[in-house]
């Protein structure tokens, strides 16, 4: 179920942790602020309609492209081509927060196309 925060950005609890969106007025990016809780990760994903830019804020994560692990720290960035199949895991003991800007053109949460999912949401 989606909500808002403090200040009436939309924010949604998941399964994995939480994201809060910063920025949706412009019709061709979407920003959102994203916490990953230790232990938990993204369902493993691609999209039809959009790209991804990832830039780590804090925690150490596993990112997944196309089947090929990357460990990834604060500072770090990592862009998630359209179609690119992709997931985001915590195996640490601190939350991983990073920012994503998506870029295209739709940005719904309908456009996930789960192919793994530790949370029984593959379809």
């Amino acid at each position: 179920m989606t909500n808002t925060d403090e200040r009436g950005r939309e924010h949604d609890e998941r399964p994995w942790g939480s994201f809060t969106v910063l920025d949706d007025e412009m019709f061709d990016h979407k920003v959102k602020r994203l916490v990953v809780q230790p232990g938990k990760r993204l369902s493993y994903q691609q999209h039809a309609r959009r790209a991804e830019h990832w830039f780590f804020l804090s925690g150490h994560a596993t990112v997944v492209l196309d089947g090929v692990e990357r460990e990834v720290g604060p500072g770090d960035a990592v862009d998630v081509s359209l179609g690119q199949k992709h997931r985001c895991e915590n195996h640490g003991s601190t939350p991983v927060v990073f920012i994503e800007v998506q870029h295209g053109t739709y940005f719904g949460e309908d456009d996930i196309i789960r192919l793994e999912d530790d949370y029984g949401r593959v379809e």
